[in-house]
């Protein structure tokens, strides 16, 4: 028995979170996605041909993005270079939209972790849980 694709929807943690990016450019039956703190941009090899700012303006599901602003791997200016990027874009890409937590870091949503913040990741969660049911999910 398969799930039922009319209502499909993406959430990952971390390099997860940076498939949700690419993932939402690449299905055509994806209804929305959410990333917890997923790597924007970067530089390119042979694992890692493009990032999620190279198909930004082909999203065909809107992405929620969760975001801590004293995370050291992903700094706010790619945040912000994302949204400019997401501004040029699709109607899904347009439809898309970031929170920046600002006393969270990365892995911010891990309770077994240091970087675990309870207040945002509550709030990440429910937000989550709102943009999915907002996009049919």
């Amino acid at each position: 028995m398969g799930g039922n694709t009319s209502k499909l929807g993406i959430t990952g943690f971390c390099w997860g979170g940076r498939i949700v990016w690419l993932y939402a450019a690449h299905s055509r039956e994806l209804k929305a996605g959410v990333a917890w703190y997923g790597r924007l941009q970067g530089q390119t090899n042979a694992m890692t041909p493009k990032h999620p700012i190279d198909v930004a303006a082909q999203l065909n599901a809107p992405v929620l993005g969760l975001y801590g602003a004293q995370d050291n791997g992903i700094p706010v200016s790619t945040v912000a270079a994302m949204q400019e990027a997401l501004k040029q874009g699709s109607a899904a890409a347009k439809a898309s939209e970031f929170v920046v937590y600002p006393d969270a870091g990365h892995a911010f949503h891990a309770d077994y972790r240091p970087s675990y913040r309870p207040d945002p990741a509550k709030d990440g969660w429910a937000r989550c849980q709102a943009w999915f049911k907002q996009h049919g999910v």
